[in-house]
């Protein structure tokens, strides 16, 4: 992809943070810290549903996507089966009305159990349909369709506040599932191309036995993501309170600030380096690309060091923790990204397994530190034992990277990394205490990097030139 498309990848997540940061102060301002952890519960099931229900299908659809001649049957092929299922175990649990709501919530309701239904029926053909997009390159309609959303929940949020009503929680949850159905229409209106001609086309039994057999490790591996994910979440469901769930979440959103990053270069990496392996691949390519990664991860790392005490200025003092928790709830996505660079000689090789029991030892790891950390330190311990679970995650993946594929220069790797990990525990458990201690870490860092990443910093500086020149 060349600049162009990325910049219009990148509107949508960076548009959609900077609509978050209205948002946010909208939703802590005018809801209870419990109705912001009921939410946080509500993503908890969405993620688990996509994840799960996709049955690997979905990176199998980015997987082929270059070698198929049939690309509307491809995504028939890859959507139908998870979407049956879904249908079945959706009305399965609508037999038992308000059992999803009061089992998530604590609040028994019906019509809260049909809004959480719809919401999982359309994530994840949301999930599929921005894969069309992605696949195709499409960027400032992959964009617009994150944006609007967004937009929607926003005004949803205004209305409410201006007529003075709407401040409970079966009003919030009904707003998101508005913004979420919202998604899953604009996705279906910008690939109607594709999804109207998919209809008409069989599904392809070979090519479904092939893609599942790439996809089917990944549900376990995907269920184990999601419990990687989500744990600390259920943790604090169980072992701590509502309003400590509340303020993690809120740290999690400000977090978005490194989901960006994230988003923008997952969007872009796979279907570039699924591209480069079938014209041949440039390994040194691929080191630097992983090189320039590391130094973005670790620069973000330290910004947010040094800057996250901004946030308690636009939050009420409930929420006064968020500011030492955020930096290491930035760990789930910044880490996630650096080892999309280094994983991906289990895609090329399709040992698919490797994934899963990365995502297994994990959360094995995230498992016991929840145990440990949370019922003595609430969202403090979740957001340090989720940290400590993707660095892990981190080296799994590149260790099994490299026994399927080819040895990586990892020693930089691990070791900036370790001391980022590091840094974000002493924030997150001693940063209420010590809080004019907190920023010194990151100080350290940020001058130690400036020497280490010298050459990424040059290489963005020329590239910067380059673009303003053209």
């Amino acid at each position: 992809m060349n600049a162009k498309k990325i910049a219009a990848f990148a509107i949508g997540p960076i548009g959609s943070a900077a609509l978050g940061f209205i948002t946010l102060p909208l939703i802590t301002w005018f809801y209870s810290a419990e109705d912001v952890g009921r939410i946080a519960m509500l993503q908890v099931l969405l993620s688990f549903c996509v994840l799960v229900f996709a049955l690997g299908l979905d990176q199998a659809y980015v997987r082929n996507y270059h070698d198929s001649q049939n690309k509307p049957s491809l995504l028939k092929t890859s959507l139908t089966p998870g979407f049956l299922l879904l249908i079945i175990a959706s009305v399965c649990a609508l037999l038992f009305p308000g059992a999803i709501s009061e089992l998530l919530f604590g609040v028994k309701s019906t019509l809260i159990s049909v809004v959480i239904v719809s919401c999982m029926l359309a994530a994840l053909v949301s999930r599929f349909l921005s894969l069309v997009l992605r696949m195709q390159e499409k960027g400032l309609a992959f964009s617009l369709s994150q944006l609007l959303p967004k937009i929607v929940f926003i005004f949803i949020l205004v209305t409410y506040i201006t007529f003075s009503f709407g401040n409970d929680f079966r009003h919030l949850i009904i707003a998101h599932a508005i913004s979420i159905i919202t998604v899953t229409i604009i996705f279906a209106w910008n690939t109607r191309q594709v999804w109207l001609a998919a209809y008409k086309e069989p599904i392809d039994q070979n090519e479904l036995t092939t893609m599942l057999s790439f996809g089917m490790p990944l549900i376990v591996g995907g269920a184990a993501f999601w419990g990687l994910t989500a744990i600390d979440r259920l943790f604090l469901r169980s072992f701590s309170t509502f309003e400590e769930l509340g303020v993690y979440s809120v740290a999690s959103s400000f977090a978005a600030v490194a989901i960006i990053f994230q988003s923008v270069f997952s969007t872009v990496w796979a279907p570039t380096v699924y591209r480069w392996a079938s014209e041949g691949l440039n390994n040194e390519k691929i080191d630097s690309v992983t090189e320039h990664v590391l130094a973005t991860v670790v620069f973000i790392f330290i910004l947010a060091g040094l800057f996250s005490g901004v946030v308690s200025y636009i939050l009420p003092k409930e929420y006064g923790n968020v500011q030492y928790i955020l930096v290491a709830c930035m760990a789930y996505p910044l880490f996630y990204t650096l080892s999309e660079t280094t994983v991906v000689g289990l895609g090329i090789t399709r040992k698919s397994s490797y994934a899963m029991i990365a995502s297994l030892l994990a959360v094995l790891v995230n498992l016991i530190g929840n145990y440990l950390l949370v019922p003595k330190y609430g969202a403090a311990g979740a957001s340090v034992s989720t940290a400590i679970a993707f660095w892990i995650f981190l080296v799994c993946r590149t260790e099994f990277s490299c026994i399927s594929w080819r040895q990586l220069p990892r020693t930089k790797l691990y070791s900036v990394t370790f001391a980022c990990l590091i840094a974000c525990v002493g924030t997150s458990l001693c940063g209420s205490n010590y809080p004019s201690l907190a920023v010194f870490p990151w100080i350290l860092i940020g001058c130690t990097s400036l020497y280490i990443f010298r050459s990424s910093i040059g290489a963005a500086r020329a590239e910067f030139i380059r673009q303003i020149q053209q």
